[in-house]
């Protein structure tokens, strides 16, 4: 027996190709000699950012970013949380014109997300929270500054304000939030919301979870705190990232810049520096100070999310600060509903803790949150590849969004929230 096409058979079905022909029918992808673009192309979701950012990094400030609290119960739980959903998509809708805007805190966004702030990040890259703000900016939406950030209130606003969000576009409008810690020192705290009011900042984030600092399993196994106590185990890995040490040893000095002129304070020590005695009139204090929107981030109840408008705030982030406080917290996704349904339909809600995937945002949207905010999907990003690396997780996520909603039958934000209840199920 011979094949078809074969010398000793007849013609063959298919007729030999030229050589030209198949390098037009193969294309065959060209080498891209830039080493961050290179990586970030392999990346395909928030899984895969987040394994191109663990082998770049040293073990310790992976974990720091990665980790959660004692067990780690929570952290693991936000994110089964979200992928307990199941969808009931609607069929024969036309999606082609699918919009994902939506207005939230008095700002319309092209997509119902936020940067949430995080502490220490010049530590994952030197760029730090100046190219996570960047990109937010680029993609038009808010990026909320830490009150331990390493990098000034006012440096973030003067390095967005002349900043193209694209090629041949002239700067956007900068959405700058700052996220306060209540510090035992009042005076520093009111010198810290006068100053990011005086910077532009257009929102307050009141976090109101961390009065003590919970404990990070991960990095005292570490040694990630002050002084250093690091085994051999970890001293091998932090020699095996000599691509780190090198950008990082060519960047000015990791310090908490928002402190300066204050006693230094490291890592270990920032649990000293929080109030355990605030209360709520210490928010309404702020509200009163703050000529802003104002949010307060933490609540996991209704009770809680009713307290917090009954003194000024204009709206509530469901949170267990990514399960790094208390472990074992009820993961926020779970507890939309409830906040909605307590605080009405004009408060905006938020929810952080867990969000990986687009999808994510489609649930607590459909629960009937405004919006959701990432923390950790975009460190991963700038682990992976600075700012173009952030910018690589917000694309990921905008795309999966879009699609979820597209493949859910839904045309808009606005349309995705009132059909939330049809379109989402409690699954598996």
């Amino acid at each position: 027996m011979t094949d078809a096409g074969s010398s000793r058979g007849g013609r063959g079905i298919v007729p030999p190709m030229r050589a030209s022909e198949i390098r037009d029918l193969i294309r065959i992808k060209p080498v891209e000699r830039d080493a961050t673009r290179r990586r970030l192309s392999a990346c395909h979701d928030i899984a895969d950012l987040r394994a191109m950012g663990r082998r770049l990094v040293p073990r310790p400030v992976f974990d720091y970013v990665d980790g959660g609290a004692d067990e780690e119960l929570s952290l693991r739980a936000n994110v089964r949380a979200f992928q307990r959903f199941r969808f009931q998509p609607r069929t024969l809708v036309n999606v082609s014109e699918a919009d994902t805007s939506t207005a939230f805190l008095g700002s319309v966004v092209p997509l119902p997300l936020a940067l949430a702030p995080t502490g220490y990040t010049r530590m994952m890259h030197p760029a730090g929270e100046i190219a996570a703000a960047r990109a937010a900016q680029r993609h038009g939406l808010p990026y909320t500054l830490s009150t331990m950030a390493t990098t000034t209130i006012e440096a973030v606003a003067s390095a967005l304000s002349s900043q193209p969000t694209g090629p041949d576009r002239p700067p956007g409008h900068p959405d700058l939030w700052f996220q306060l810690y209540m510090l035992r020192d009042s005076g520093l705290n009111k010198e810290l919301v006068d100053r990011a009011a005086a910077a532009k900042y257009r929102v307050l984030v009141v976090t109101v979870d961390c009065f003590v600092t919970g404990h990070r399993t991960r990095d005292r196994r570490n040694g990630l705190v002050i002084p250093p106590e690091l085994t051999l185990s970890t001293l091998a890995n932090i020699a095996a990232k000599p691509g780190y040490w090198t950008r990082m040893l060519r960047n000015p000095a990791i310090d908490f810049a928002n402190f300066a002129g204050h006693d230094a304070v490291t890592i270990e020590g920032t649990g000293a520096l929080f109030n355990p005695a605030i209360t709520w009139d210490d928010i309404a204090e702020l509200r009163a100070r703050w000529p802003g929107r104002l949010i307060v981030k933490g609540p996991l109840g209704p009770a809680d999310c009713l307290h917090a408008v009954s003194v000024g705030a204009d709206g509530v982030q469901l949170s267990n600060h990514g399960g790094r406080q208390l472990d074992r917290a009820v993961p926020p996704v779970q507890t939309i509903a409830a906040a909605r349904e307590a605080v009405g339909p004009d408060v905006s809600v938020l929810v952080d803790s867990g969000v990986r995937h687009g999808s994510d945002i489609a649930v607590a949207l459909a629960l009937g949150a405004d919006a959701c905010a990432i923390g950790r999907a975009y460190l991963y990003g700038l682990m992976a590849g600075g700012e173009a690396g952030v910018n690589k997780a917000l694309d990921i996520l905008a795309e999966q969004f879009k699609r979820t909603m597209q493949l859910l039958g839904v045309r808009s934000v606005a349309e995705l929230r009132s059909l939330g209840s049809s379109l989402v199920v409690v699954g598996g």
